[in-house]
């Protein structure tokens, strides 16, 4: 189905400001049925207050929201959800204590009737089985679900409003390359039978792939809007950022396979979730763990950092085989060994605490440290440009890419020799990426060995020395060099051969 004539949604000279903050600023943007419309631009550019507004959480402070022609005042997600405007935010909004099943009868129009009950949860049944999501039971606790499928979840519940205007917020972040594609598909399929799609995403291989038109923001303004393939993606870092950057990714040092080794594990296996993983992490490199999301990766990392019970398998840290039980035991700097969680919100961050009180977190109960002088962070924070009032400022408050500096920074005055990676340019966007990056490559070249779960096979070609690939609890292929290619990683994490490699057995 082509372009609606008249768009869905429509801003006219919207501005929002809160206190001395001008979040947007005389903004003209339109949304049409019939495309996918993506929409960048670095963190506090203006997206998030796009969405909120066409989703009703917030009111502009000046100018004019239309709705299907007519000026509309959208008071409330629900208001906005009656005129056909979903939004599946970033920071997700299912309740944790409560089931997958009571998650989508939220908010749902007219589900005080138990037919219309049965026919979202049917609904949403088909559309998780579409996207990998089928095991994932109507009954379970969102709580107990992973951040991906808590992501799939939320997919399914945006789907089943019957959307006219779509909106997704980083929908797919914590989703692998297989998962994604698929959610690709029922997006597109939304498309083409007349629903406007409006897609935030910091993953530009994504805009490519699915993106009609694309739309710029910077500092609050709408910069340009334009057809999907009008600019190289130089052109369209350089509309996002105000300066050109060349090359996103720092360049890698030659490898060298007789570095110092910092770690090593043999044989590490857990339960059924993990069997026989063997990995040597030296000085200066770094290592990343890719594959189809659950295949064991996260769960290589909490097991090096103590929070896993019943692990086996031999364990070497600095030439000396040690046992790790517990995180206060394996963040000792006699091991020097931090993680930075997947979920930064639940799992990294106490988000009503100030930036400061999150900076001491890590340090607390290690000697030799003042975890309260704020000294000690400083110059991380300040290569790493965090954004913020004060270090007094909760770190609720700040943009997901500054809560990621937040949640690095507090490791790094403790001066680790090995560092836990899961996940951590999720949702942020490409300045914020470019800098963490950019960091990671600094701390690797002063010694530090770094362990990268990513979901994004481009941190794991252009990033990493070498990346071990899982699939059901088991490294089935060690890419190094030339060889770390999207084609192997994509072929390794369903476990089939690449089509110039049928006779090779996989690496394990």
């Amino acid at each position: 189905m082509s372009r609606s004539e008249h768009p869905i949604a429509r801003l006219r000279g919207v501005s929002k400001i809160y206190g001395t903050t001008q979040a947007l600023s005389d903004v003209d943007f339109s949304c049409f049925g019939g495309e996918i419309h993506a929409v960048l631009g670095e963190n506090g550019a203006g997206k998030s207050t796009l969405m909120k507004l066409l989703a009703g959480v917030i009111q502009p402070t000046s100018g004019d929201i239309e709705v299907n022609n007519a000026v509309t005042r959208l008071t409330s997600p629900a208001d906005a959800m009656v005129r056909g405007l979903v939004c599946m935010f970033q920071e997700l909004s299912l309740v944790p204590d409560l089931s997958v099943r009571e998650n989508l009868m939220l908010g749902a129009v007219g589900t005080g009737l138990g037919r219309l009950n049965a026919s979202v949860v049917r609904s949403a049944q088909d559309i998780l089985a579409q996207i990998d999501g089928g095991a994932i039971g109507m009954k379970t606790r969102v709580a107990d679900l992973s951040l991906a499928e808590r992501q799939q979840v939320e997919i399914a519940k945006a789907l089943t409003r019957n959307p006219k205007l779509l909106i997704l917020d980083e929908a797919t972040s914590a989703l692998n390359a297989s998962v994604v594609e698929k959610v690709f598909r029922l997006i597109r399929a939304e498309r083409d039978r007349g629903v406007g799609v409006l897609f935030i995403s910091h993953r530009f291989h994504e805009i490519e792939s699915l993106a009609d038109r694309i739309s710029i923001f910077r500092n609050g303004a709408h910069v340009e809007t334009f057809d999907n393939g009008a600019y190289d993606y130089s052109a369209i870092i350089s509309k996002m950022v105000g300066q050109r950057i060349d090359d996103l990714f720092p360049p890698k040092p030659p490898a060298n396979p007789d570095a110092e080794e910092v770690l090593r594990v043999d044989g590490f296996s857990w339960t059924d979730k993990l069997r026989d993983i063997s990995i040597v992490l030296r000085k200066g490199q770094i290592t990343g763990l890719g594959g189809l999301d659950g295949q064991g990766q996260g769960s290589v990392l909490q097991g090096l950092f103590g929070l896993l019970k019943g692990t086996e398998g031999r364990c070497v840290v600095g030439g000396i085989p040690v046992t790790i039980t517990h995180p206060k035991q394996a963040k000792n700097p006699k091991l020097g060994i931090a993680l930075v969680p997947e979920d930064r919100k639940t799992e990294g961050l106490i988000l009503q605490q100030s930036i400061a009180r999150n900076l001491e977190l890590a340090a607390l109960g290690t000697d030799g440290i003042d975890a309260s002088d704020v000294t000690i962070y400083q110059p991380f924070l300040d290569a790493l440009e965090l954004k913020c009032r004060s270090l007094d400022q909760p770190v609720g408050e700040l943009s997901g890419g500054n809560q990621q500096k937040v949640a690095l920074t507090k490791w790094l005055a403790l001066g680790p020799r090995c560092m836990l990676l899961a996940d951590p340019t999720r949702g942020i966007d490409v300045k914020t990426k470019t800098q963490i990056y950019a960091l990671l490559r600094r701390l690797a070249d002063s010694g530090v060995a770094i362990l990268l779960v990513s979901t994004d096979y481009e941190e794991l070609i252009h990033l990493c020395d070498e990346a071990h690939i899982f699939y059901q609890g088991r490294i089935v292929r060690h890419l190094t060099g030339n060889d770390v290619t999207a084609e192997a990683i994509i072929a390794a994490s369903l476990n089939i051969p690449l089509p110039a490699q049928t006779s090779e057995a996989a690496n394990g």
